[in-house]
């Protein structure tokens, strides 16, 4: 038969989204090209509740529609074709009686790699047209090109396109100023575009700045003495523009890229107490994806309140409540007495009172592994470490949420350590991508926290290893 193109494929790409397997076949115009080593490394992810682990069940039931079309062995190696009628894709699945490489010569957590790149030096030499190695692993296409053979990522070449401008600086004149609040914002702006969702008002010859973020097409000023009456107080304009978009209703999704020690995990939690505290919403939820459950294909269930697997899990929630505690605590004591010395908590009355808070504000915090099936309702929900999940884990997780529902979505892309995915596959950046367009299913909102607060050696780490 003749193809147009034919990838072999790295394990990675169908633990991404088993379905990648139909699109690159696009009804049966190439062909797919699987080393029996890929087989393998998904068959020992079926188990489990991760992401990838239901991928690997995907694409086994995948196979199990496919009919064998033929059977070929070639010197020492043996390729079995297969069709899956329903989607008019076809497979080859090579196998090899012995391999050169070996655990006595390669590193044990590399040999796989290795075998998947003998399977396609002999298909690049075996078949007609030259095969593309797809991987998301940049060690493993660099392999691959030593080896002359042809290689790509998949997706994400495009990598300028998430760049948007979330936040604008627009100079104004003096007279614009009494009637700026509920104006168009393409009054002021011509080039305004639906990802600038943010606006730094400088008033010409003054010192004067304005603070607004755009609602409807139309200027809504920052009333900054009510966004900073909560117990984490913005301390910069881009947290002024996050908090200002956690408190209106008007906004149900947002969108949040930042760097490490930005303040964006305390903001969103800050903001959510006082949501909660107005009866807004009953409850805060907190979903991570576990890097540590992916690795180790660990079940760790669901983790409410104060348990040591919820500590394990959720380093950055446990770190805010404290921070929250402490700080709130200092405030209290200064309102009754502004020149006395501010005692610290001990640790174990800051545990007490986390775990008091929990119970007041109705903290619960999930792992996405046990999201299937659940539907989440009148909840503040805090989704972190975005740049960790993947398409497919981050669309089932948004389809579990109602609309009497807020999301925040919080990651940073240069903390990636997911190796199947990276900062252009990621669900992070796809939801940052899609604010390019208008949408009237949700009120969207995006923004950038540049400013490290946590800081000088957070700060000093971004800038030396960022470049």
């Amino acid at each position: 038969m003749n193809f147009e193109k034919y990838y072999i494929l790295d394990t990675n790409i169908l633990l991404e989204d088993a379905t990648n397997i139909f699109k690159l076949s696009q009804d049966g115009h190439n062909i797919i090209i699987l080393a029996e080593t890929v087989l393998d490394e998904i068959d020992t992810k079926k188990s489990g509740y991760e992401e990838i682990n239901f991928q690997a069940r995907e694409f086994a039931r995948i196979l199990e529609n496919a009919i064998i079309l033929e059977s070929i062995k070639k010197d020492l190696y043996k390729i079995i074709r297969l069709k899956i009628n329903e989607k008019n894709t076809f497979i080859d699945i090579i196998s090899k009686e012995e391999y050169e490489v070996n655990i006595r010569n390669v590193s044990p957590n590399i040999i796989n790699d290795r075998k998947i790149l003998e399977i396609a030096s002999f298909a690049n030499s075996y078949y007609k047209n030259q095969v593309e190695f797809l991987s998301l692993d940049i060690m493993a296409r660099t392999r691959a090109i030593s080896l002359d053979i042809k290689t790509d990522a998949l997706v994400g070449k495009d990598k300028d396109v998430f760049e948007f401008e979330f936040t604008k600086d627009i100079s104004i004149n003096f007279e614009d100023l009494e009637f700026l609040n509920n104006q168009e914002i393409k009054k002021f702006d011509k080039e305004y575009k639906p990802y600038n969702f943010s606006y730094c008002f400088k008033v010409k010859s003054s010192d004067q700045v304005l603070l607004a973020n755009i609602q409807n097409k139309r200027i809504n000023l920052l009333n900054e003495e009510e966004i900073r009456d909560q117990i984490i107080t913005p301390l910069n304009k881009e947290q002024l523009f996050f908090s200002d978009a956690i408190l209106n209703p008007l906004y149900n999704v947002l969108i949040v890229e930042a760097k490490a020690g930005s303040g964006k995990t305390l903001l969103a939690l800050s903001g959510a107490l006082k949501l909660v505290r107005q009866k807004s919403f009953q409850k805060i939820i907190y979903i991570r994806n576990s890097i540590e459950s992916l690795d180790k294909g660990e079940d760790v269930g669901y983790l409410p309140g104060l348990e040591e697997k919820f500590k394990i899990y959720n380093h950055p929630l446990m770190d805010s409540l404290d921070y929250i505690i402490r700080t709130e605590h200092k405030r209290k004591r200064n309102k009754k007495n502004p020149e006395l010395v501010v005692a610290e908590l001990d640790d174990s009355e800051v545990s007490a009172r986390i775990e008091q808070m929990i119970s007041n504000y109705g903290i619960e915090t999930m792992w996405v592994g046990e999201m299937r099936g659940r539907t989440l309702s009148n909840a503040f929900i805090i989704i972190d470490e975005a740049q960790n999940m993947s398409n497919k884990t981050m669309q089932m997780v948004l389809s579990r949420i109602d609309s009497s529902c807020k999301v925040v979505v919080l990651g940073s892309n240069k903390q990636i350590d997911n190796f199947y995915v990276n900062k252009y596959t990621n669900a992070l950046t796809t939801l940052l991508k899609s604010t390019k367009n208008e949408n009237n299913l949700v009120n969207t909102y995006a923004i950038k926290l540049q400013k490290v607060l946590r800081g000088p050696i957070t700060e000093w780490a971004e800038e030396i290893f960022s470049k």
